[in-house]
């Protein structure tokens, strides 16, 4: 297929960082095209199919990569510089979805007492309270605000249920960050990401990475809360239909609960992302 030139020329994760065991000429895919994640020396370098160097940045845990040549930098998330953050990278989670679906589940917050049941929600608290949503064109990125969830467990380090002020940011077509209640540092965010890796169309690679104040859980413990709330979702999204994402405000009802989901579609149609979207109803 000819690939969008709005999917080319964006970055991707393909690994975690070099101070994580990298193997040699690990190889992976991206955009149904095979790439090779090499080591030279402690930098990595990625190579595509063809044998040519493909450009690299080493941010936010992961080695991203473009099949193109992208004339933006890689987003930023300044709070995972501040001082005392666990940084935790988590690994990749592989996903029989569209990688527009799995970023779109994962600014769903109204299926939280359904799927992470006694975790991230519980019944009868599944009312959503209304919230905010605008795609800020200063920095085109979509933003939810004012989102509050009750959660009996919100975080690996909570004690007990609290209600969970949320916001939701996406900076890039397959990758969101969420930045939500710490409940040891109370006046400082916990953020929680997911790095999108597009293998094909309906299929994806995911890369949980987290910035977050927790002097007490064991690292191993974070890892392992975290892709549990994922796997909770796998079977969700793998059992979609459409398998991609619909783009055309007519194939699916959205309801207030939608808001962030239906600024997401318009904002990828905006910028002409269509990798693993559906234009028009079949």
């Amino acid at each position: 297929m000819t690939l969008p030139a709005a999917a080319i020329d964006e970055w991707y994760p393909v690994a975690m960082a070099p101070d994580r065991p990298l193997r040699p000429d690990q190889e992976t895919t991206l955009l149904g095209e095979r790439v090779r994640v090499l080591l030279d020396g402690q930098e990595p370098r990625v190579e595509a199919n063809d044998g040519r160097n493909l450009p690299v940045i080493v941010r936010h845990g992961h080695v991203w990569t473009s099949l193109g040549a992208p004339k933006h930098d890689l987003f930023a998330i300044p709070e995972g510089e501040q001082p005392g953050r666990r940084l935790v990278e988590c690994g990749a989670i592989r996903v029989r979805c569209s990688p527009l679906r799995a970023v779109e589940n994962f600014l769903d917050i109204a299926h939280f007492p359904f799927v992470h049941t006694d975790i991230l929600g519980s019944e009868p608290h599944t009312e959503v309270n209304r919230y905010e949503v605008r795609i800020r064109e200063e920095v085109d990125e979509v933003w939810a605000t004012k989102v509050t969830f009750y959660q009996p467990q919100a975080a690996k380090s909570a004690q007990g249920g609290i209600t969970t002020e949320y916001m939701y940011r996406v900076p890039h077509p397959t990758c969101s960050v969420l930045y939500k209640t710490c409940p040891p540092r109370p006046g400082e965010w916990d953020i929680i990401t997911l790095f999108v890796q597009p293998l094909e169309e309906d299929l994806c690679q995911v890369w949980p990475w987290m910035a977050l104040f927790d002097d007490q859980t064991p690292q191993a413990d974070l890892i392992q809360f975290q892709q549990m709330i994922f796997l909770q979702d796998r079977s969700i999204l793998e059992n979609q239909i459409p398998r991609l994402l619909p783009l055309d405000p007519g194939m699916e009802m959205p309801t207030r609960a939608d808001l962030t989901s239906v600024a997401y579609r318009r904002w990828l149609k905006k910028r002409g992302y269509h990798y693993g979207a559906q234009l028009v109803a079949a």
